[in-house]
């Protein structure tokens, strides 16, 4: 038995490292598997190779059906195909995938004793299921079978979720068995949450599942109180988005270092914070001493004060001239490195 993930990037890649530790923290016994694809750097697989027990790399598969995705807003989730490599891990007699971007909080090994395809409803549409989840059995033939039905059929929103829905289409009336209860794939966003609901059975989530654009690693974070700042769609699970970051830094960040694609900017945030508020401090006293300057703006000591201000909060613009800095570091400029 196998639990199964697959990453397509750097960015992604984090939110599988905190899912491998969430797994072994919950005391699984059984291996963990990850799937990436050429866009995952050399660095990161190292680092995912210390905790997933193979690293598979494995082609991008396309939807190519960018209307269909215009309508979820999420272009990106065309290469969400590439899922369908899953089924090709025949060295095991059962898996369990789960998306990159979830959290597993207590142990769940039971679900292998779920029959393909066992899922959790969709809380959007519950007569489809959420494919963030699910239990399956290996095949080349059912690989070879879903491929060649996208290709024919495509997929109803243009991501793997239409297509497994239309691929497993008796799911909803047929076995009741392969409805997995909702606490195994708990969506976070409360667009798509039951409030009352999800505090009243907190403590009974299992996994817990960031469905959409915003991810715990895009959030801001407060790196001198040690605390995400959680947008207002997710103050429901600030606890469990803490819980990822505690998981981070615990577990990720001492591995990971600055030469690496997409994370050196991070880091380097992290590193050099108090030194570079240090320096903006200095600046500040100088532009102070220079403010009789008529022609302060075209100066290269203000465009340094600038840059300063966007390399201490993560953010690309200057906050201004006063000293309330809280140290948040953002992961918008996750993909950008400093010289």
């Amino acid at each position: 038995y196998a639990w199964v993930t697959l990453t397509t990037n750097d960015t992604y890649s984090l939110g599988a490292l905190v899912l491998a530790h969430s797994l072994k923290r919950a005391g699984t016994a059984y291996q963990l598997v990850v799937l990436i694809t050429p866009g995952v750097s050399e660095s990161m697989r190292q680092r995912l190779k210390e905790v997933y027990n193979i690293v598979q790399e494995v082609n991008v598969m396309d939807s190519q059906d960018a209307a269909n995705l215009a309508l979820l807003a999420r272009p990106e989730l065309g290469v969400t195909f590439t899922k369908l490599h899953c089924w090709r891990l025949v060295q095991f007699e059962k898996c369990v995938f789960l998306d990159s971007d979830a959290l597993v909080l207590k142990n769940c090994d039971e679900l292998f004793e779920r029959e393909e395809l066992s899922a959790a409803p969709d809380v959007s549409w519950p007569d489809c299921f959420n494919s963030g989840v699910f239990v399956y059995k290996p095949s080349l033939d059912t690989f070879d079978k879903i491929t060649k039905f996208a290709i024919e059929r495509g997929s109803f929103d243009g991501g793997d979720q239409g297509l497994l829905n239309q691929y497993f289409a008796d799911w909803a009336y047929v076995d009741i068995n392969k409805h997995l209860p909702f606490v195994y794939n708990v969506t976070a966003y409360a667009s798509y949450c039951y409030l009352p609901a999800f505090k009243h059975f907190k403590d009974k989530i299992k996994i817990l599942h960031f469905a959409g654009k915003m991810k715990p690693w895009l959030m801001h974070y407060n790196a001198q109180n040690k605390t995400p700042s959680v947008p207002t769609q997710y103050t429901h699970a600030t606890d469990l988005i803490q819980l990822w970051w505690n998981i981070f830094f615990e577990n990720v960040h001492q591995r990971l270092n600055s030469s690496m694609r997409y994370c050196s900017a991070t880091l380097t945030q992290w590193k050099n914070n108090y030194d570079l508020r240090k320096q903006r401090q200095q600046i500040q006293q100088q532009q102070h001493q220079l403010k009789s300057c008529t022609n302060l703006k075209a100066t290269n000591l203000n465009l340094k004060y600038n840059q300063n201000y966007s390399l201490i909060t993560g953010y690309n613009e200057r906050l201004g001239d006063d000293d309330d800095d809280d140290g948040r570091l953002g992961w918008c400029f996750i993909s950008t490195t400093f010289g």
